[in-house]
């Protein structure tokens, strides 16, 4: 008695892995708004970090003990250079629906989400990281652990920023229409 064979794609783990998301009829608008919000408001917490490091004054008196330099400023890079490659994949090609002629284009694309969402990893762990090591392990002032907190919140508000933009975009919308003959 023998097994039956089944073609196994291990690429295709499952039927659909990137569902189609029904936001309703403004929803896709929405989520793309709500996405440039959180981006600029991603941006502007850390630009707002580096401009009052510039300009900080310790009130006791002499040189303030930390700024920003641009270590703190490659965690942001990361996760923004994934957040570039995130946003340039065609989601047709990743769930494998079109019909581009190559079968790898599947893999390729991916394979290079997938270093789109650990450079975004990597920044985020970057930041914490740094957060930790040089301004929560060296016990400054309240004011200074700011530029830390800064960068770690850049970095989440990019990574939700992405999220809700890749829902928004895999959302069925205004501009999809289904013909049938």
């Amino acid at each position: 008695m023998s097994l039956p064979r089944h073609n196994y794609d291990p690429l295709r783990v499952c039927i659909n892995p990137f569902p189609k998301v029904d936001l309703g009829k403004h929803g896709r608008t929405l989520g793309i708004y709500i996405a440039g919000a959180l981006f600029s408001i991603a941006n502007w917490i850390f630009i707002d970090a580096a401009i009052f490091s510039a300009h900080a004054e310790v009130p006791w008196g002499g040189d303030p003990p930390v700024h920003v330099t641009f270590v703190d400023w490659v965690p942001g890079i990361c996760s923004l250079l994934g957040y570039l490659i995130i946003c340039v994949i065609d989601k047709d090609r990743i769930r494998g629906d079109d019909a581009f002629g190559d079968s790898r284009a599947v893999w390729r694309a991916r394979l290079v989400l997938f270093v789109g969402f650990a450079l975004m990893a990597g920044g985020l762990a970057g930041s914490v990281t740094l957060m930790v090591l040089k301004y929560v392990l060296n016990d400054y002032a309240e004011m200074f652990k700011y530029y830390g907190y800064a960068n770690v919140s850049q970095n989440v508000c990019l990574m939700i920023s992405v999220i809700v933009l890749w829902m928004a975009q895999s959302s069925t919308g205004e501009f999809e229409y289904n013909l049938t003959l």
